[in-house]
């Protein structure tokens, strides 16, 4: 393995994933990699740059339905399409759909094989994190789904035990979906409430099928849960079970929707949370797996204030050390980014001003976050042969 390689993969063409007037909107990611470059981090030592191709039908295949496939390229020329969840408001068709979504396919799976071939120990696709799409279905803005597909490349490749890591503020349900039966899964969701929030999946009693209980892992939060509740709730159960499923690499979706300035959720995080949850699963990766970790995009509707901010950080926290949360924005990108969103607030530094700290969760339930940690552990530590009530488990 090439010590301390990060693989960053991107091609401007990455923006071609374009669905027009839509909250969806790749000005997020083309800013993130402009700021991330601004910043030197793509300059870093050990960086490499990657330009992906689109997945093809086999990898596709691996995960959707063939006729699925036929379907997504037929809908752009048929005015009249209607069926697989395309041509809605949420998933409208757009010219060229196929190849984009593959190529954001592609483009995770440039990462997952690096990271799998040793070519580097970690790899980041901003891009992708299209945690929704079904085997047949499009939902909730994704079209093809990108982690699924790299998971389902590294268990044909050879991939014995993987852990997925979803911290999007809407569950994770098209890769839970995907692996629900496969022992060899762990896939694990820190989401609000889906009593509240698309896409209405994600309960703590989610656990896995008959042939793979244990293996879905589920921490549905309250509406409001900012830094502190949501990094207690995090590290109350997200290193035990992992540690338990002892996995050789981390997927990650890193959807910086969980911000409090988000327009489409309720979840009061700041990027300062979001850069500390970052920090924790490089750590994670970095104790159970040889630091093995592929990072993905994802969600993120604060197009100017927050996501460029988060992912930056993401790709620092990838490439080498964290940017300090007092770092300033250089001007060129203020300008660019201003250019791009004339009506939104520009930021100025990385931070949001806070200082997120870590409480560990006591044990009890005197709020509304700890009722929701104790019923997850409750539901899949005994699983892991984990004890749900020591908070030392």
């Amino acid at each position: 393995m090439a010590d301390d390689a990060t693989a960053v993969v991107w091609d401007s063409a990455l923006l071609d994933y374009d669905m027009g007037d839509h909250p969806l909107d790749p000005v997020r990611v083309e800013l993130t990699m402009a700021l991330a470059r601004e910043l030197g981090v793509l300059d870093r030592p050990g960086v490499q740059m990657i330009t992906p191709g689109p997945a093809s039908d086999v990898d596709l295949t691996r995960v959707h339905r063939a006729d699925y496939l036929d379907a997504v390229r037929l809908a752009p020329i048929d005015p009249f399409f209607t069926g697989w969840g395309l041509n809605t408001p949420d998933n409208p068709v757009f010219d060229d759909m196929h190849e984009a979504a593959a190529r954001i396919c592609g483009a995770t799976l440039a990462a997952a094989r690096a990271v799998w071939h040793g070519a580097a120990r970690r790899a980041v696709n901003v891009a992708g994190g299209l945690h929704h799409a079904m085997p047949a279905r499009a939902a909730g803005f994704c079209v093809y789904n990108d982690p699924a597909v790299a998971i389902a490349w590294l268990l044909e490749n050879g991939a014995r035990r993987v852990a997925y890591l979803d911290v999007d503020v809407h569950h994770g349900d098209g890769v839970q979906a995907a692996f629900y039966d496969d022992p060899r899964v762990l896939t694990v969701s820190l989401h609000e409430t889906p009593l509240a929030l698309f896409p209405g999946t994600g309960f703590a009693d989610e656990t896995g099928g008959p042939n793979a209980e244990g293996t879905a892992v589920n921490v549905p939060l309250p509406p409001s849960t900012g830094d502190a509740g949501w990094l207690r709730a995090f590290h109350a159960i997200v290193p035990s079970v992992v540690r338990a499923f002892a996995p050789e690499i981390i997927i990650s979706q890193c959807g910086a929707d969980a911000h409090r300035l988000d327009p489409l959720a309720d979840l009061r995080l700041s990027v300062d949370g979001q850069r500390a949850a970052y920090i924790a699963m490089r750590a994670l990766a970095d104790e159970v797996c040889d630091g093995r970790w592929v990072a993905t995009g994802g969600g993120g509707y604060a197009l100017v204030e927050v996501v460029p901010r988060a992912w930056a950080h993401l790709l620092a926290v990838a490439t080498g050390d964290p940017l300090p949360p007092e770092t300033r924005i250089p001007q060129p990108w203020r300008v660019l980014a201003k250019s791009r969103r004339p009506g939104d607030t520009i930021p100025e530094t990385m931070t949001d001003g806070t200082e997120p700290s870590l409480v560990p969760w006591p044990g009890t339930t005197e709020d509304a976050v700890d009722r929701a940690v104790l019923a997850t552990r409750t539901a899949v530590f005994p699983l892991h042969g984990l004890d749900p009530h020591d908070p030392r488990d």
